[in-house]
Parts: structure tokens; C-alpha cells; sequence
């Protein structure tokens, strides 16, 4: 089954906003808070290749970046294909 996972931090405003988005489009994802689950850090960081900023967005394991890369790819009509193709999967 696909899914979309979001790893993030309480306090943040772009992961804030990213969940907002996806909450929106009715879309079902898993968050990892990576403060309150710390051993999850290096398995983001790997698998973002490396990036340390939050949110890192994954749809379908395929990395999407951050809360502006997901914006860019609501804008560009690809966000609602991946979330489509996420659900009918199931």
C-alpha cells in the first residue's frame, strides 16, 4: 500500500504548513516527530540524501523535499496525481 510520510518537528511552521496542505487535499500521511522520536533523524536524513532541514516529505517512498517543494508540486497540478495514485493503490 503506498502512504505519504511527513518527518517533522512540533514547534515548526513549514512542517506546520505542509500538513496543512495535505490535510486540505483529505490526504492520509504518518508523521515522525523526529524530537520525539530521535532515532528517526538519521533514517530522514538518509534517505533526503542528506538534508537536515524539516519537513522531508515522501510520497509513495519517493522524496518530494520540503514544505516549498510540496507547495511547488500542489501548484503545479502534480500533488493532486500523487495523492490520487496514493489512495487508489490501496
Amino acid at each position: 500500500m503506498s502512504e505519504i510520510t511527513l518527518y517533522t518537528k512540533s514547534w515548526c511552521p513549514y512542517c506546520a504548513s505542509a500538513k496543512r496542505l495535505l490535510t486540505q487535499k483529505r490526504a492520509s500521511f504518518t508523521e515522525i516527530d523526529v524530537e520525539t522520536q530521535p532515532e528517526k533523524w538519521a533514517e530522514m536524513v538518509q534517505k533526503a540524501g542528506r538534508r537536515t532541514t524539516v519537513p522531508q516529505v515522501f510520497i509513495d517512498g519517493r522524496h518530494i523535499g520540503g514544505s516549498d517543494d510540496l507547495h511547488a508540486i500542489n501548484s503545479s497540478g502534480e500533488l493532486d496525481s500523487l495523492i490520487l495514485s496514493s489512495q487508489s493503490s490501496g
